[in-house]
């Protein structure tokens, strides 16, 4: 028998449709006639932001004939194809960050600003929605799906609630924690009123995990210089979520929380983020006669170890269609924190060549590296049983034996940044 990699995708996406329905259903009964009429006045600028992002085929709702002739992305919400195309690259299980657009929201919630005091409510009653929808979804495949539901930071009561719920409703991803961009009106990551929703994902063992693009100063879109500049430094501002956690002392007071970096421009800026936080660590206890010891000292001096060993111990990589020139800083940033990503069904996705993204950025890498990467520290963050999936990554897993093939030249019709050929990118 062909030995085979049981994949894991730290990095899927799913929702329902929107505006057009899905939704409806899981919106409580005080917020349903205004889902109703939103549904009929959604502006043209949300759909042409969606397609600008995503392309038309993938937002758009699509019958079985165009999503098989034209490549569309119904997979979002379809559970049949989604399986089936999933199968057919070799990916067994997924983690399920959102997708669509949710009930009252200006835009995806991905990139979405927190909303104001006004908004909240309706914002509110949207995630809501959509995390019920996701734990019916999820219901589906229960072995292969772990869900992420979505939390605002508006109302702490609320969202350790709404943690409560997910854990019970069986939403293994954990929570997707909003960024928090530097002109909003809420208290950075770092303060303490955010305390309780630590600990309450420490006590259930509910994974945090924070993708990149929610967390970049409000007023930025998608086109022109703006969309330059938010593209550019987008995961400069999601990173910062890990320093704040760091120095704020979260990860020494919850010392078994799990925190997920995913999405996040790339694998590359991570060794020298690392690098950098160890020094000013090191500045910042040396002396406190130092400009670094007068700013810093106090922060550092309430933490027992250091930024990289915070890492090692309580992060974690969600590594999106890993770059071939990454692969060779898997033990700068540790083997055992590095999940891999398909990004389904977005269109720098690996899908439909999962594969042969495999052998162009792991050709050469060890086996037992291969098996940590591709599925079996996703199995230890969210949960799954690799047990119960090893008959279907039996029948449809990656061979050992192909993926140890280099890949001399990437599938000319795929745009996925895993087949890019760059020097290394790491501004930060």
């Amino acid at each position: 028998m062909r030995r085979r990699y049981t994949v894991i995708s730290c990095d899927c996406h799913a929702g329902a449709t929107y505006p057009e329905g899905g939704f409806l259903d899981y919106v409580g009964p005080a917020h349903r006639e205004l889902l109703r009429e939103e549904m009929i006045r959604v502006s043209e600028r949300q759909r042409v932001l969606m397609e600008r992002l995503f392309a038309r085929e993938f937002m758009a709702r699509q019958d079985e004939t165009e999503a098989a002739t034209k490549g569309g992305r119904s997979g979002a919400w379809d559970p049949v194809r989604r399986i089936k195309e999933l199968e057919a690259d070799g990916i067994v299980a997924e983690v399920l960050f959102p997708n669509t657009i949710p009930p009252f929201f200006p835009s995806s919630s991905l990139i979405a600003a927190p909303p104001s005091r006004a908004d909240f409510e309706h914002r509110w009653a949207g995630l809501r929605a959509h995390n019920r929808w996701l734990a019916d979804f999820c219901a589906l495949a229960p072995s292969r799906r772990a869900g992420i539901a979505q939390i605002l930071l508006n109302d702490v009561d609320a969202a350790v609630e709404e943690i409560r719920w997910a854990k019970a409703a069986g939403l293994r991803g954990g929570i997707m924690l909003p960024g928090v961009p530097p002109d909003s009106e809420l208290p950075p990551l770092f303060s303490d009123l955010y305390d309780p929703i630590w600990g309450v994902c420490d006590e259930l063992d509910v994974p945090i995990n924070h993708h990149g693009g929610n967390a970049s100063p409000m007023g930025l879109s998608v086109g022109g210089v703006s969309g330059a500049v938010f593209l550019i430094e987008q995961g400069w501002y999601s990173h910062r979520a890990m320093w704040q956690l760091i120095y704020s002392g979260v990860f020494e007071r919850h010392s078994g929380l799990k925190f997920v970096l995913t999405e996040q421009g790339g694998c590359s800026w991570l060794p020298g983020v690392l690098d950098f936080l160890d020094f000013y660590y090191e500045r910042f206890t040396e002396s406190k006669e130092t400009v670094e010891g007068r700013f810093g000292g106090p922060a550092a001096a309430a933490l027992s170890l250091t930024p990289r060993e915070y890492w090692k111990r309580n992060c974690y990589l969600g590594a999106s269609f890993m770059r071939r020139i990454e692969s060779p800083l898997r033990h700068q940033i540790g083997v055992e924190q590095i999940m891999w990503g398909a990004d389904y069904p977005h269109s720098e996705t690996t899908y439909p060549y999962t594969r042969e993204a495999l052998r162009w950025t792991f050709a050469g890498v060890p086996v037992e590296e291969m098996r940590m990467m591709l599925g079996v520290n996703a199995a230890r963050v969210y949960g799954f049983d690799l047990e119960v999936l090893a008959p279907i990554a039996a029948r449809v897993g990656p061979t050992v034996d192909e993926v140890s093939v280099p890949l001399t030249a990437p599938p000319e019709d795929s745009v996925s940044l895993g087949f890019t050929q760059e020097t290394f990118l790491r501004p930060w």
